[in-house]
């Protein structure tokens, strides 16, 4: 277990170098064909279906690499 979170951890600090040098490399996330956005006045509804199903497939692809 302590050797995954090292891993979460390492990862993240890389993407958030990676985030922090090129602002525009995940510009993507939200923006996917089928995200959901309702704007109405002073209200704005964001649903990213798309997004969370992409993130949610290749999350499940590396913990799958992981456990082998």
């Amino acid at each position: 277990m302590a050797k995954i979170l090292i891993g979460i951890g390492i990862l993240l600090v890389i993407v958030g170098i990676i985030w922090m040098l090129f602002p525009s490399a995940f510009s993507w996330i939200g923006n996917l064909p089928g995200d959901v956005k309702h704007t109405s006045g002073n209200t704005r509804v964001y649903f990213p279906v798309v997004t969370m199903i992409v993130i949610s497939v290749v999350a499940t692809i590396v913990l799958n690499l992981f456990n082998r």
